[in-house]
């Protein structure tokens, strides 16, 4: 009789993503065990509202990867709006010390630098888009 080989024992392929999701891939890394250590009320209360918005911000870029033309730059826009408002909630979990200023400053430095991928990437785009007719 054969051996049957294990699915398990070979890791999946790695899939080569755009250096923003890889980013914000490790940014959400960094913010998991950050949530994990934050009490109850406030893991499922704001914690859970910034995970959300990270899923989101991954999700949205993942979209946008695969969006050609304008479909592309509207996704964009709402993936800047999503980063605006991580750095919003992490700004008040820190304020409200739920988040430790060292905790903070790594994951807004983060948040931002993401930021200013997906504004360079929209801005690229827009540049090379010609304007709608009216």
């Amino acid at each position: 009789m054969y051996e049957r080989a294990n699915v398990f024992d070979d890791p999946p392929p790695r899939r080569d993503f755009l250096p923003v999701i890889e980013h914000t891939q490790k940014v959400y890394t960094e913010w998991l065990p950050i949530r994990r250590n934050m009490a109850r009320d406030e893991r499922f209360g704001i914690g859970k509202r910034i995970d959300d918005t990270f899923l989101n911000v991954l999700e949205q870029l993942r979209e946008a990867s695969y969006t050609s033309g304008n479909g592309k730059i509207v996704l964009l826009g709402k993936v800047l709006q999503n980063t605006d408002l991580l750095r919003f909630f992490l700004q008040i979990a820190w304020e409200c010390e739920l988040i430790e200023q060292k905790h903070y400053i790594l994951l807004a430095t983060d948040v931002e630098s993401v930021g200013r991928m997906v504004g360079g990437w929209r801005k690229g785009l827009l540049s090379k888009t010609p304007p709608r007719e009216k």
